[in-house]
């Protein structure tokens, strides 16, 4: 019977790896001719099919199902070498542009690494390892004909496209400007020097077992936590640099979207012009994002003729005469407008004119066409929506400038 608290490890790389192929299946889907994303397609399914496959439960189920002795070694082994090859093939597609050299080297590499492959499945099959091994089979057959060197293939396989891996990574660093890319090609490289500890510590203990000395605990012990890292890392280095431009979008549109639903649910009683969409909460953030800027200047538009432009300039002017700045005082002023218009088209007023507000002066004549006032509400007000929406979360700064507003008007009535 295995262990219990032998599995639990395996878990979060193995989360994490169907994470970013999970993230990568939609490019897949879309893109399935561009090697670039083949690829990385690929990587990503080799390096989860190891890991389901060295987690000792499932090694334990494969013994029992095929009822042969160790069949997962192969199996993992085999995956290991098909990651190391795709992993050496990506990194030169991201670093190299097209060229006959390029692909002649990547042919290369795979035939190469099939090669790795082919003889992993030979040296298997002509060994005898009949004693089930869940968590100790390198150094237990590590003297085993053909066990030996099976084993010795992988892991100088592993090495090599680690060592290489990581060399081609640091040198193609400085190039990168993406922050996002360069994260993930941090991560990659320390995934892959992960691997490389890896492997230098299964060497060690294999190696002990060839000279009669037992150092079996760094096999058994040490080095799968290295290879758990590198599963992490790796998968952290392609979630990272497309999980986290999403993540910014997402985080900007959340941040816009809120601060939008405070001049939202003041204007929302208006009907718009013709049926919104409907978007239910599942519907993706940038659509209701949209949707939700869309209703605001429809409702603007509506508001139009209701909208007094005197008592903008009578807010205005008093909000920077209680300290505010330019942009708060143009964001209070518009709010106050706002707010003002929607009272006057719910009570049904008739529409502002450039003559008839509470604010105008004697001196000023004549009458704002609609299509005046139209353009001077897009210019005051609609271009600073996310502004204005941000004030009216503090309707006490509002209630002292529309008092002022007011006892400034009672003065001029008086006066």
């Amino acid at each position: 019977m295995t262990s219990p608290h032998f599995h639990i490890p395996y878990a979060v790389p193995t989360v994490l790896l169907a994470v970013a192929l999970a993230f990568k299946f939609p490019t897949f889907v879309r893109a399935w001719r561009d090697p670039d994303v083949r690829a990385t397609t690929l990587l990503l399914t080799w390096a989860t099919a190891v890991l389901v496959v060295i987690t000792p439960v499932n090694i334990d189920r494969l013994n029992r199902l095929t009822g042969v002795a160790n069949i997962a070694a192969p199996w993992a082994y085999s995956f290991l070498t098909a990651f190391c090859a795709t992993g050496l093939t990506m990194i030169m597609r991201w670093r190299e542009e097209p060229s006959p050299r390029r692909r002649r080297s990547m042919r290369r590499i795979y035939a190469l690494y099939a090669g790795v492959v082919v003889a992993l499945w030979v040296t298997f099959l002509l060994a005898d390892a009949p004693t089930p091994r869940i968590y100790d089979f390198d150094t237990y057959y590590a003297s085993t004909p053909w066990i030996r060197e099976h084993i010795l293939l992988y892991l100088v396989a592993h090495m090599v496209s680690s060592l290489v891996a990581a060399y081609l990574l640091w040198t193609w660093f400085p190039q990168i400007a993406n922050l996002w890319l360069k994260s993930g090609v941090v991560l990659l490289q320390l995934g892959f020097l992960s691997g490389l500890a890896f492997d230098i510590t299964k060497l060690i203990a294999v190696g002990a077992r060839w000279a009669g000395r037992d150092l079996d605990g760094l096999s058994t012990y040490a080095a799968p936590p290295f290879a758990l890292l590198e599963a992490i890392l790796v998968a952290l280095g392609f979630i990272v640099p497309q999980a986290g431009p999403f993540l910014t979008r997402w985080a900007r549109d959340q941040r816009d979207y809120r601060r939008l639903g405070h001049l939202w649910r003041v204007v929302r009683i208006l009907e718009p012009g013709a049926a919104p969409a409907r978007f239910g909460r599942l519907a993706p953030l940038d659509l209701r994002l949209i949707q939700r800027q869309q209703h605001i200047h429809d409702a603007l538009r509506l508001l139009a003729p209701h909208y007094a432009p005197a008592l903008h300039q009578r807010a205005y002017d008093t909000a920077v005469a209680a300290g505010h700045g330019a942009e708060r005082a143009r964001a209070i002023a518009g709010a106050l407008a706002v707010q003002h218009a929607v009272d006057a088209s719910r009570n049904n007023a008739p529409r502002s004119t450039g003559a008839q507000t509470g604010a105008q002066t004697g001196t000023e004549t004549g009458a704002r066409t609609s299509a005046e006032t139209g353009a001077q509400i897009g210019a005051e007000v609609s271009d600073h929506i996310d502004a204005i929406s941000a004030v009216l979360k503090r309707p006490h700064v509002l209630d002292d400038i529309r008092q002022r507003v007011m006892n400034t008007e009672s003065l001029d009535s008086h006066a």
